[in-house]
């Protein structure tokens, strides 16, 4: 039987955003004279965004509230999205089969509404029952609720769903709120922890593969 529903993580899991945001991130620090390093920038890899901005203030070293410095990475990741929406190897074929095998769909991302809704725009409508976004959470990842969220409001059980993830915090908050996990990582390095389950791609992997998935331990 497939799982109850699949889970997805947008950045650097169904698209490759990550260098969007670095980019952004690199354009910020030169504005305002700040300083800024690729190891900062994987530091923020599946955090929410507003976890980012206080990073960024401290660690570039400008003088922007955190909400205003993830207001201006947002207007330049959106612009590149709107241009060229990079999705990652097997994403949209592995969609396309779950769609296609009826079972439910819920994006669950730190990123803010604003910015998922052109990736949507690229895809069917409804492809996604459910939306958790960033801005619609009180705690985000590492913390459970994002993926409570959305089992809770498909109707299932986390513990009969199936999350994708690439990054270490997306993989806890999955595990933590109970899910099974497909970790397949991107721009970092994720633990390998006995129970987790690991893809280089997502190309070739079928609704039956995701059966099969074990816990962590």
């Amino acid at each position: 039987m497939p799982p109850a529903a699949v889970l997805w993580d947008m950045d650097g899991t169904l698209v490759d955003t990550e260098p969007y945001w670095i980019e952004v991130e690199y354009e910020l620090a030169d504005e305002y004279g700040g300083s800024w390093s690729r190891e900062h920038a994987l530091q923020l890899v599946g955090n929410d965004l507003l976890s980012s901005g206080v990073y960024i203030r401290e660690h570039m070293g400008i003088d922007l509230p955190p909400e205003e410095i993830v207001e201006r990475l947002l207007d330049g990741v959106v612009a590149r999205v709107e241009r060229e929406v990079p999705w990652c190897p097997g994403a949209r074929e592995l969609l396309v089969a779950l769609r296609e095998a009826e079972v439910p769909l819920a994006l669950v991302t730190m990123s803010y509404a604003r910015f998922v809704a052109p990736i949507l725009h690229h895809l069917p409508p409804k492809t996604f029952s459910v939306i958790v976004t960033g801005d619609q959470v009180t705690n985000g990842k590492p913390h459970p609720e994002p993926y409570l969220t959305a089992a809770a409001a498909l109707g299932v059980e986390p513990q009969e769903c199936v999350a994708i993830e690439d990054s270490n915090t997306g993989t806890i908050s999955a595990e933590s709120a109970g899910c099974r996990v497909l970790v397949v990582p991107n721009h970092v390095t994720v633990e390998p922890v006995p129970g987790r389950h690991f893809r280089d791609s997502l190309v070739g992997l079928t609704v039956g593969d995701l059966a099969y998935l074990p816990f962590a331990k």
